[in-house]
């Protein structure tokens, strides 16, 4: 949808709604950069006690807080449904069951007010964050985004276009985290527990794989590491050995920054990249965003991470990409459906 006149005259206001997995969201950000609200609604509690996500229970709790949750990032905006200039979701990938509850109530909120309905690329969301973090920010430049699904590293070569440099073959870096803790038995989620037992640990104590693929060296895989972990943690208990977990801890959360950090440096060095972003959950990780940034630095590389907030799945980082391609003339319409399997270089 191209600018109006209106639109021109005032920041364009756009509300956003994330539901791809297991947090409720809704947000309005107000031009692409400046969050008027960011209302999360998690269900960590209500996972917790199976260790992972169960997609029938998120499903039926988005159900549950999708209105409120609007509701109340309308009410904190300080404006109402029928200011804003569109209505944005997330499209996928993600859980089928929890996307079709957020794209449907954005549909239904777009007839209702008459305003557009656009799509948003979960992916393309987390690299979004960084622009509400640093509103100066432009591209292009290289992002590394790290999550319990993903694990990719993109080439933003404009506010719409991204090129997918590396990805994972397997499982995501967070979904290896949340595997070790839970064989280890410290919770759901995973990651913040491993980065919390990690500064107890020696980081050397156990030396874990580093995966290199030949013919692709942007690609990730966390499945043998996981693995590996896994076994050493059933010897030491098979020996009846007390587990070191804040040595296994602090050893895998090393063998995976080491990973991250290696490959993003390299693909900046490599693809001619000045500027270098984190993004996605993991993004939190401390260890992740000190060891990133240290050797961006010494690379000369500027480098940017969005705060602890926006790393997370949250609704601003989808209003602030929606505002990008509704600004670009892209609306989706009543049309849209859920893309769980949505591959990013289609959109």
């Amino acid at each position: 949808m191209p600018e109006t006149k209106e639109m021109k005259n005032r920041d364009v206001l756009v509300l956003g709604i994330e539901t791809s997995c297991d947090d409720t969201s809704a947000a309005v950000v107000a031009d692409g950069r400046r969050i008027l609200s960011n209302v999360i609604a998690s269900q960590i509690e209500l996972h917790g006690e199976y260790g992972g996500v169960v997609p029938e229970l998120a499903s039926r709790r988005h159900v549950e807080l999708i209105m409120p949750v609007v509701k109340e990032a309308l009410a904190v905006s300080g404006w109402a449904l029928d200011d804003m200039d569109a209505i944005a979701a997330t499209q996928g990938p993600g859980l089928v069951g929890a996307l079709l509850v957020g794209v449907s109530f954005a549909k239904a909120l777009s007839f209702a007010c008459g305003r557009p309905c656009v799509g948003v690329h979960h992916i393309e969301g987390h690299i979004a964050a960084n622009y509400l973090s640093h509103p100066k920010l432009e591209p292009p430049f290289l992002c590394l985004v790290v999550s319990g699904g993903h694990s990719h590293l993109i080439a933003v070569e404009t506010p719409t276009r991204h090129r997918v440099l590396g990805r994972t073959r397997d499982d995501a870096a967070g979904e290896a985290f949340d595997k070790v803790a839970r064989v280890m038995g410290l919770g759901y989620p995973g990651g913040p527990a491993i980065d919390l037992m990690s500064v107890k640990g020696n980081p050397a104590a156990f030396r874990f794989p580093r995966v290199q693929f030949a013919d692709a060296p942007y690609d990730f895989s966390f499945s043998g590491l996981k693995t590996a972990v896994i076994n050493v943690v059933n010897q030491l208990r098979q020996k009846g050995d007390l587990l070191p977990v804040a040595d296994l801890c602090a050893s895998f959360q090393q063998a995976v920054v080491d990973v991250l950090v290696n490959k993003a440096v390299r693909a900046a060095r490599e693809c001619g990249f000045s500027t270098l972003c984190l993004a996605g959950g993991v993004a939190s990780n401390g260890a992740l965003r000190r060891n990133l940034e240290l050797e961006a630095q010494k690379n000369g590389i500027r480098f940017f991470v969005p705060s602890p907030i926006l790393c997370t799945d949250n609704a601003a980082m989808i209003a602030c990409m929606g505002t990008i391609r509704v600004k670009a003339g892209f609306a989706a319409g009543l049309g849209m459906n859920a893309e769980p399997g949505f591959p990013l270089n289609t959109v």
